[in-house]
């Protein structure tokens, strides 16, 4: 598979510090009931670091305890970030979904790529990362262990 270039504009680092300072809110979508997936791995440790999370995986109906959702539209609450973990192809679609709940942020995983739904957000007022992982990201800037 060709690896596409980022536009550093989904990539600023003012940005990913904000929001992984100030949120407090994210929504997995995708998110996997393995414990080998990365979404599994990455929702563990947000879950750990003190952040509510929330399963979004319609093939699920609870993950770790917690209920699962089958969309972002069925989240209880104010969304702070959509995190993807989904094929580049399904993203459009997660992007409608997560500018129609007026979460705050669009947050692609690594190697998920698709700038026109990244624009779509962003056009609507999400701030938007691409290619770039919370977990990691989190615990750079926060330092949790």
């Amino acid at each position: 598979m060709h690896r596409t270039e980022i536009d550093p504009i989904w990539q600023d680092l003012a940005v990913i510090e904000r929001l992984v300072r100030e949120s407090r809110v994210v929504a997995v979508v995708g998110l996997s009931a393995n414990p080998e997936r990365p979404s599994h791995g990455v929702a563990r440790y947000l879950v750990s670091a003190g952040l509510t999370v929330y399963p979004v995986n319609p093939a699920l109906t609870e993950w770790e305890g917690r209920p699962a959702y089958a969309s972002l539209a069925d989240v209880p609450e104010h969304i702070d970030i959509v995190d993807v973990f989904r094929k580049p192809e399904h993203v459009p679609a997660v992007a409608a979904e997560a500018i129609a709940v007026g979460a705050g942020a669009l947050w692609l995983q690594l190697g998920v790529i698709n700038d026109n739904a990244a624009r779509a957000a962003a056009d609507a007022g999400l701030d938007v990362v691409m290619d770039r992982c919370l977990g990691v990201e989190h615990r750079e800037v926060v330092g949790w262990s």
